[in-house]
């Protein structure tokens, strides 16, 4: 059995810490399981310069088990509605220059930028329009942390989570924006308590879809019972909770895309997050809903490398 626990109280302190330091974007990073195991080759680290490709183990099947029958009360959101973002679009987004180091790109404020482990972000990278989504969503969704997510995806997500409430659901929003410094506190705390596991553990600075602002990490009621822990909020096992099920038919009706899918392993090089969801425009996670494959996967096949890697 695969087991994430998410050292929520600790990071409580950490976020004040945080705040005080005017570092934007303080959230958790979700722990992959325990059973998940790397296999770090010395040739592949030799030759690439940047996190190794890791191996899962032990992940749950592809197939989704029964519908759930015990469903959670709807609640009312707040009527507050975000406006649009004018700089938003769904095109592509180069960077000016192909040829330049991957540590120096600063994409526009397009929705399909890559982030890989191959293809990061400038540490100098934070997108345009965050918004706080307590001003948009109930205590019981955004649990009361800072969460910031971009403006053009917060009227999105305001729906699917009403049409999710309406539909039983209780969906939780986890974790959204995470600056530069954010993730590289949390690698860092990582690299010291699990130094063998860290690069499976959490992404270097500059290599997470979170920077970008348009990434949700969702909780389920559901996933303590399931796995048989009380405190846990991460886990793969996430796919059998009644919200994980929704979202995985559904987000895309919203512009949601499911970034890391068990079957994607091997393209996008992350594990398998069934909790974490991309907002791309209907249009574009229509398109990868029907065909079946990751945004990462559609990218590289079709656009030409957005930067030249260099070592995170």
């Amino acid at each position: 059995m695969t087991m994430i626990t998410h050292p929520r109280r600790w990071f409580g302190l950490f976020c004040l810490l945080v705040a005080a330091l005017s570092v934007a974007g303080c959230s958790a990073t979700a722990a992959p399981s325990t059973a998940i195991v790397a296999a770090e080759a010395a040739a592949t680290a030799t030759s690439h310069p940047r996190p190794p490709v890791v191996v899962a183990t032990g992940l749950p099947p592809t197939a989704l088990p029964a519908e759930a029958t015990a469903q959670p009360t709807a609640t009312d959101l707040p009527a507050a509605t975000p406006p649009p973002s004018p700089t938003a679009s769904t095109t592509p987004s180069p960077t000016p220059n192909r040829d330049i180091l991957c540590s120096s790109r600063i994409p526009d404020n397009g929705l399909l930028t890559v982030v890989t482990l191959t293809y990061g972000l400038s540490r100098d990278y934070e997108p345009a329009g965050l918004v706080g989504l307590s001003g948009y969503l109930p205590h019981d969704v955004t649990l009361g942390y800072p969460t910031e997510l971009r403006r053009v995806a917060v009227t999105p997500l305001v729906a699917m989570i009403t049409d999710m409430q309406a539909a039983g659901l209780q969906p939780m929003i986890l974790s959204g924006y995470r600056s530069y410094s954010a993730q590289a506190i949390a690698r860092q705390k990582w690299l010291e308590k699990e130094p063998d596991r860290a690069n499976i553990l959490s992404a270097p600075a500059g290599f997470s879809e979170h920077q970008l602002g348009t990434v949700v990490d969702f909780g389920s009621p559901e996933l303590a019972e399931i796995v048989g822990q009380e405190d846990i909020e991460f886990h793969t096992w996430f796919y059998k909770t009644s919200e994980g099920r929704w979202l995985l038919d559904n987000a895309y009706k919203y512009g949601f895309t499911l970034s890391y899918p068990f079957e994607a392993f091997d393209i996008t090089g992350f594990f398998y997050e069934p909790w974490h969801y991309r907002y791309v425009g209907v249009a574009m996670a229509t398109q990868l809903h029907e065909e079946g494959i990751s945004l990462t996967e559609h990218q590289l096949a079709t656009e030409p490398p957005p930067c030249i890697p260099d070592s995170p």
